[in-house]
């Protein structure tokens, strides 16, 4: 795979990714019932919300930031892989397996996302003896 059709995929799942979960967060912020009806079903506390809310929206305004940032991006692909994680197990441990669907369609798309931005920006690691 080439360099364009890398950035091609990457910004697209980084698209996508930004639209899912800033939706989200905006559902969790504004106290959405859809949103939160299930994530207190799950069992998470209301100020859980509010700062998963929070944090997704800031890991959108990252991701979405082109060239910059790219340690912060790690933290944000690492935040989004444990939301979902989360997620589809607290679905599947409450609701069943019907209900993870969602979490695995994230965990696929984000997945291919994080690969392609692997192959856009390798990590470099430096040896710290000099």
């Amino acid at each position: 795979m080439n360099t364009k059709t890398a950035k091609i995929v990457y910004w697209t799942g980084a698209v996508l990714t930004s639209l899912w979960f800033g939706t989200s967060g905006i559902c969790e912020l504004t106290a959405n019932p859809l949103v939160w009806d299930i994530t207190l079903k799950l069992g998470y506390p209301a100020h859980f919300i509010y700062i998963l809310g929070v944090f997704k929206l800031s890991g959108v305004l990252v991701l979405l930031t082109p060239n910059r940032l790219l340690r912060l991006k790690e933290w944000v692909f690492a935040g989004i892989f444990f939301d979902i994680l989360f997620a589809f197990f607290s679905k599947l441990s409450v609701l069943g397996f019907p209900a993870t669907i969602d979490a695995i369609i994230a965990f696929t798309m984000v997945t291919v996302t994080y690969t392609m931005y692997r192959k856009l920006y390798p990590a470099t690691y430096t040896s710290l003896t000099a």
